[in-house]
């Protein structure tokens, strides 16, 4: 059974999502602080942690960049603020999806599935581009999760590492914001398509920290992205 934590310091809350995930066969474990959060995750591992933003003793946000620091384990944020910001922040960290409170528990369950079937369905590092297969002047590393630009490497979030992988492996390929958005690990009309473009705003502004005059991502207004190798 997956091990769901919950890290929220409201019982009611902790203990509506814990009924409804036990109901669907997950095993759930639970905490009220960041720091306890964080060890938890240390000692014992997670499938997923469900993390409330306003916790007493530290941000979600900052427990959310503490957790991707140390690893992969797939973040869904809960919060009561619903501001845009809020959002794009949580994204933007390496969150894989966002709640507003107030929630249904059946809809939080429901995104948890849909999170763990992407997690379980990511493609092997077998089947990842070889290295001579990279559209130059990039490199992934799929084991890694990593992306290097004209020997560096890039300081990605997920959501960057993911929708710039999906770009390289189709040159002048155009996706849309949910294609991106799907490629990225949420799900699409979750409202958060506008979100892409920020995050292809700091891809590019990391892409020209490397190589001033380099400008690979184009934009086709109206209709998404394609990467454009003549650029890079």
């Amino acid at each position: 059974m997956p091990l769901v934590l919950i890290v929220d310091d409201e019982p009611a809350i902790a203990d509506a999502l814990s009924y409804a995930l036990a109901q669907e066969r997950f095993e759930v474990a639970r905490a009220g602080l960041g720091r306890e959060a964080l060890d938890f995750v240390r000692e014992r591992g997670a499938d997923l942690v469900v993390l409330d933003i306003g916790l007493p003793d530290m941000s979600g946000l900052d427990v959310c960049r503490e957790l991707r620091r140390a690893g992969e384990v797939p973040v869904l944020l809960l919060s009561a603020r619903g501001a845009e910001l809020d959002r794009v922040l949580g994204l933007e960290l390496g969150a894989d999806d966002y709640v507003v409170k107030p929630f249904s528990p059946r809809e939080v369950v429901a995104r948890i599935r849909t999170i763990l079937r992407r997690s379980a369905s990511a493609p092997p590092a077998a089947a990842s581009l070889a290295a001579d297969a990279t559209p130059a002047p990039f490199t992934i590393h799929d084991e890694q999760r990593r992306i290097t630009f004209r020997g560096t490497e890039l300081a990605l979030t997920r959501q960057e590492y993911e929708m710039l992988r999906c770009l390289l492996r189709r040159p002048r390929s155009v996706f849309s914001r949910e294609q991106l958005l799907e490629a990225a690990g949420v799900a699409a009309g979750a409202g958060y398509e506008r979100n892409v473009d920020s995050h292809v705003k700091g891809l590019r502004a990391k892409l020209r920290a490397v190589s001033p005059e380099s400008d690979p991502i184009r934009t086709h207004r109206g209709v998404g992205y394609s990467y454009e190798p003549e650029q890079a």
